[in-house]
């Protein structure tokens, strides 16, 4: 049997910040929903120093694709290699790598590789996976470039914090509130409107009209990964100035003694412009994080205890 094709692509980028800082975002899979626009997940399934397997979810040709992949880690060269260890149709097997070179002037040369093979190898699917490496790997690193090139760190600009609920009740029906994100405009009091569509189990998109503490509306959209009853991981799409990129964990344990326990996670990516624009002249990135942790952790932390009500209900129900 004849092997299929194996197909390569490159796409490159220079940037004006050193090749350590581009490094350790990319090595970081964890921030990649908030930096990444097409990354929506990332969940560990082992994770070392230098080696690392994980399932991602991500939206290719306007889909969420999952996949699970193997890296490995290089500091010294400051590479990174990537291999896709169960890919997904029409993708028969992927893999590459992420290589930073200083250049002689200052900055860095950003290369990403790709190569694959398709199913069949049949010339359509060649073309519209080709599609789609050319218009996400420019993203990507367009993406990166606009966070390293800041100057700072790259913690002054993405950042992440963990907010916890103890509940009386079960973790499942905890995270059954969650889940039913299509009943908060009646569960939840600065939730106005909820359309949530779920075409294939355990993906919803979610589209939310919400009040904030002073009053004033937005609208978000988010896609979520519902994997019942331990976690939602959600990716939002719809982003306020403040902010570049916003995803989010909901994590739901039953407790070895008793009880349980709810744990809201926010990762997000702050928009330096916007900074003074949004919070005034003498605004800082610091003030900025202040900010949108105040803010983020606010509405989880007011979910959850909505959740911890409805599960202690739930429990109380059930025992009577």
């Amino acid at each position: 049997m004849t092997e299929p094709r194996r197909h390569h692509t490159e796409h490159t980028l220079d940037v004006s910040a050193p090749p350590e800082v581009l490094y350790g975002l990319v090595a970081d899979v964890t921030t990649w929903p908030a930096i990444f626009g097409p990354s929506v997940h990332v969940h560990h399934l082992e994770r070392g120093e230098r080696e690392e397997r994980f399932e991602i979810w991500a939206t290719v040709n306007g889909k969420v694709s999952t996949w699970t992949s193997r890296r490995t880690l290089d500091p010294e060269a400051l590479r990174v290699t990537f291999r896709q260890e169960r890919s997904q149709a029409p993708i028969a097997s992927m893999g590459g790598e992420w290589i930073f070179e200083a250049l002689p002037g200052g900055g860095t040369r950003v290369v990403l590789l790709h190569d694959f093979t398709a199913v069949g190898d049949a010339p359509e699917t060649v073309t519209a996976v080709n599609a789609a490496l050319d218009r996400n790997s420019p993203e990507e690193l367009a993406a990166l470039a606009r966070i390293a090139e800041y100057g700072g760190t790259a913690s002054d600009v993405v950042f992440s914090f963990t907010d916890t609920v103890e509940l009386t009740g079960s973790a499942a029906d905890a995270f059954d509130f969650v889940n039913r994100a299509d009943l908060w405009a009646e569960r939840l009091p600065h939730v106005r409107q909820a359309r949530l569509t779920e075409d294939v189990p355990g993906i919803q998109d979610l589209e939310m009209d919400t009040v904030t503490a002073d009053g004033s509306a937005h609208t978000t959209r988010s896609t979520r990964i519902c994997r019942g009853p331990e976690w939602i991981a959600y990716k939002q799409h719809v982003m306020p100035k403040l902010l570049l990129g916003h995803s989010g964990l909901w994590h739901f344990a039953d407790k070895p003694g008793g009880g349980a326990v709810a744990t809201a996670r926010h990762t997000v990516a702050v928009n330096p412009e916007a900074v003074t624009e949004v919070l005034g002249a003498d605004a800082t990135l610091a003030d900025a994080r202040a900010y949108l942790r105040e803010a983020l952790g606010r509405n989880s932390l007011a979910t959850m205890a909505h959740a911890a009500t409805y599960a202690e209900q739930r429990s109380a129900a059930q025992a009577g």
